[in-house]
């Protein structure tokens, strides 16, 4: 039996790879499916989660989201998310559908009840466990938990394209990786459509757009980070 845990790089998955190790500990195997768009942050915090776990965790990569953006002429947008599904759910199904038997763990929390998780299908072999809804953790019982392990997740571990962004995430793209900036809205200019959905805001949909606003001194409105004073990132 094998007992595999999927991880994104996100608050949720991070915390119950971390409680799975300190309270059930046993052979696990950690897997990710990254798109090849991840930004540079989400790769240091994956190899230092892995000194965290004791063990590498395996990246399982079918092909990349510039590649079918390429071949398929099209952009992902919040009306066909083909990215999340070819990405990254239907690798992570095949290679746990190829290790049978196995236990997978999904990090959907005790206020997420309405997910169903990987699959509601009847596969023999196959067990999902529900680590955090077993243990009655909710959001704010995450970031506790992230904050006494000095753990610290400020920035996007999905794509630096995904048309889910904040308007102050593109901006920090921007300013901070122009060459990325400019790569995504070559892709626009490309295809033809934008990765932001024209009635969302009040703001630009292309990037072209919204580069000429940031550049005229334009500041959108930011966020706030809930977690405080942590010496992850910093390591």
């Amino acid at each position: 039996m094998k007992h595999i845990v999927g991880l994104s790089g996100g608050k949720d998955s991070t915390a119950m790879a971390l409680w799975l190790v300190e309270n059930e500990p046993r052979d696990y195997e950690f897997i990710c499916t990254p798109t090849g768009e991840e930004p540079p942050e989400w790769a240091l915090h994956m190899d230092l989660l892995e000194i965290k776990l004791g063990q590498k965790i395996q990246r399982i990569t079918e092909t990349t989201l510039e590649a079918l953006i390429l071949k398929w002429k099209a952009l992902p947008n919040y009306r066909q998310r083909w990215c999340t599904r070819v990405l990254k759910i239907e690798p992570f199904y095949n290679y746990v559908f190829n290790n049978l038997p196995a236990v997978c763990y999904v990090g959907l929390r005790a206020d997420e009840m309405q997910r169903e998780g990987f699959t509601s299908d009847k596969v023999d072999g196959f067990e999902q466990r529900f680590v955090m809804q077993e243990i009655g953790w909710d959001i704010e019982d995450v970031y506790e938990y992230l904050n006494q392990h000095q753990i610290k997740i400020d920035f996007r571990t999905d794509c630096m394209n995904c048309f889910y962004q904040q308007l102050g995430e593109w901006e920090d793209l921007y300013r901070d990786k122009p060459e990325q900036f400019e790569r995504y809205a070559q892709m626009e200019r490309d295809v033809g459509h934008t990765f932001r959905s024209p009635s969302r805001d009040t703001w630009p949909a292309s990037l072209d757009g919204l580069a000429q606003e940031f550049d005229k001194g334009r500041t959108p409105r930011r966020r706030k980070n809930r977690i405080k004073n942590c010496a992850w990132c910093a390591a």
